[in-house]
This record gives structure tokens, C-alpha cells and sequence, in this order.
């Protein structure tokens, strides 16, 4: 049985995304919201002329930034609604993106060691059963290819922005409930926090090896409790892993 996501991100979701948009066409590919891109961490490289599995590719945007770059780039994200309008985007672009309506661990479309580089952003959180999804990825990239994703950081999940006192932990850090969190201090959206322990490990259990994990604290976010939050805190969680064995 593959692993449970929801088909259709919630409504929530959707209003996040949009208010979190930048205006116009993206010059980088982004990891979360008030984050640093990928023009300062520079964890894909050049992907000029390389096959990019974009997993969960959401609206596109980082898909066709990718394109613009010069990759052959595959996006794979399970709603519908996200999926138009990534080809919208394309189009509007003028890039070719390869899309797919697909469960993130359903990758059988695509051949095993024939992908570049992978990157997921924010598009795991609600997986239940993460090591077959890693899994996945590993059969389709090559050897020691790079997988570079982020998710909410689980620090940051202790913290209730609609609390008297937003900066007091409501919540423990190991967890294992869905909460309700607002990357950007307005919308809030429900994630399924996993330590960063528990992520290290199912990636190594995945023969993945990890070369880089990062915490940037948020930059530049508007105002808000949850803004607040993200200036101590870091919002996001950021793994760069690659491709042990075959």
C-alpha cells in the first residue's frame, strides 16, 4: 500500500503558498519562506542539461527556474489543481517540464539510475511511511547523485503563534501528532513533524549519506507572531543527501 498524502493540498495550503509567492517570475529556486535560496546555499549546482526530479512540484515554480537553467526537469506532485497550474507556468515561461500526477513513492515511470539530481521542497511533511519514498528516489538517481529537500523545521512546531506568549514552546519537540503552524505568521497550515534525528536516520536507512544539513534562521519576514518566531527559531530544515550504492 503506498504511502498515505493527501491528493488534494488543503485549502489552507493553497492560500499559503499564493500569500508566500513572490511577485513575478523566481530567478532561483526556493527552499520555504524567508529562507535563503539557492543562489546563496548553492546545494544543486549546475544543472545545466541534467535530468531534475522535481518531487512535489507544486505550482511549478521552482520546476521552471530549473528549466530556465537549462534542465530537464520532471515534476511529480499528486493534486491535480497544482499540477494545471504548473503547466501554466511552463507555458507562460516558454519551458518544457515533464509533469506527473503521481503518489511521491509511485515512481515507476521513471527508469532506475536515470535522474541527475532530486529535490523536494516542503512537499514530504504529510507522507506517512517516508523510507519508501526515500527509497524510491534512491532507485531513480544515479550513483551518488544529489537529493536536496527541505521541510518545516520541528523546532520551529513547538511554538503556537496564536499564543499570549508566541515565543514560550506549547509544544514538545518530539512529537508525533499533526499541528497546526504559520510559516508566515498569518495562514496556518497543518504539518507532521518528524525530529531531524528521526530524518537523518531514515535517509542513512535509505542508503543515502548526508552532506549538508541546514537551520537558516528566517530573513526579512513581514510581521506577525510567526514572523517572530522564525527570527529565533529556524522555520526550516534543509538536507542535501546523495545516492550510496546501486
Amino acid at each position: 500500500m503506498a504511502p498515505s498524502i493527501h491528493a488534494e493540498p488543503s485549502p489552507d495550503w493553497h492560500r499559503y503558498t499564493t500569500a508566500t509567492e513572490p511577485p513575478g517570475p523566481r530567478s532561483a529556486v526556493v527552499y520555504g519562506a524567508a529562507v535563503p535560496t539557492e543562489e546563496s546555499l548553492k546545494l544543486l549546482g549546475n544543472v545545466e542539461g541534467k535530468r531534475v526530479l522535481d518531487l512535489g512540484c507544486g505550482n511549478g515554480a521552482n520546476a521552471v527556474v530549473l528549466a530556465q537553467q537549462g534542465a530537464k526537469v520532471i515534476g511529480v506532485d499528486p493534486s491535480t489543481d497544482r499540477l494545471a497550474a504548473a503547466r501554466e507556468r511552463a507555458d507562460a515561461a516558454e519551458v518544457r517540464v515533464e509533469l506527473h500526477q503521481a503518489n511521491p513513492a509511485d515512481l515507476a515511470f521513471l527508469r532506475s539510475d536515470s535522474v541527475d539530481v532530486a529535490i523536494s521542497v516542503m512537499a514530504l511533511a504529510e507522507v506517512d511511511d517516508l523510507a519508501r519514498v526515500f527509497r524510491q528516489v534512491h532507485r531513480v538517481l544515479k550513483p551518488e547523485a544529489a537529493f536536496v529537500l527541505s521541510f518545516p523545521h520541528p523546532a520551529f512546531a513547538m511554538f503556537d503563534p496564536t499564543a499570549e506568549d508566541p515565543l514560550r514552546a506549547a509544544r514538545p519537540y518530539d512529537q508525533s501528532d499533526p499541528v497546526p503552524w504559520s510559516p508566515d505568521g498569518d495562514v496556518m497550515v497543518t504539518d507532521h513533524p518528524r525530529t531531524v534525528g528521526t530524518l537523518f536516520t531514515t535517509l542513512q536507512r535509505s542508503s543515502f549519506w548526508v552532506d549538508q544539513l541546514l537551520e537558516p534562521t528566517a530573513e526579512g519576514t513581514a510581521g506577525g507572531a510567526g514572523a517572530d518566531i522564525a527570527r529565533h527559531v529556524p522555520p526550516t530544515l534543509l538536507f542535501r543527501a546523495r545516492k550510496q550504492g546501486n
